[in-house]
């Protein structure tokens, strides 16, 4: 299963949030779009569907900026994918042109059993699991591209 470049960036962006949450810093849909090497505008897509989801808050303007929700940080990353996803199926197999085998096809079961595993091991993680401990605020100095936390390079 792949996901989707939206899905990426709000992941992304929740992440960058949570690891960024110590050094208390403005984090903008900008900064989010520099360190994800994404358009201003994808992420801000992404963050408007995080803010419908309560994930994060966002305001506007000068002393703007988008901060984590505590529910952004306890969701589940199942949870979030779904959310991001839409939960479709993996494959397409009625439509306008339906798949010939359909009737007694075993794949389709295979492909949603699989996928449901797929959901069930990220629903196992949140947030803040995968933001916390000092690996990430590391990884996100040590990295040659601009970071949202000013001054850490």
């Amino acid at each position: 299963m792949q996901l989707t470049r939206f899905t990426d960036l709000g992941l992304r962006t929740l992440m960058l949030l949570a690891a960024g949450e110590s050094h208390e810093r403005r984090v903008t849909t900008r900064t989010i779009a520099v360190s994800a090497d994404a358009s201003e505008h994808h992420v801000a897509k992404a963050v408007s569907r995080l803010v419908e989801l309560g994930m994060v808050h966002a305001r506007r303007g000068r002393v703007g900026g988008i901060v984590l929700t505590d529910a952004g940080r306890t969701a589940s990353i199942g949870w979030l994918v779904r959310e991001l996803e839409g939960d479709r199926e993996v494959v397409e197999c009625g439509g306008v042109n339906p798949c010939p085998l359909i009737a007694a096809c075993r794949l389709r079961r295979a492909l949603a059993e699989a996928k449901a595993a797929f959901y069930r091991e990220l629903d196992r993680y949140t947030v803040t699991d995968l933001a916390d401990g000092p690996g990430l605020p590391i990884v996100l100095q040590l990295t040659g591209k601009r970071t949202p936390w000013k001054g850490t390079h």
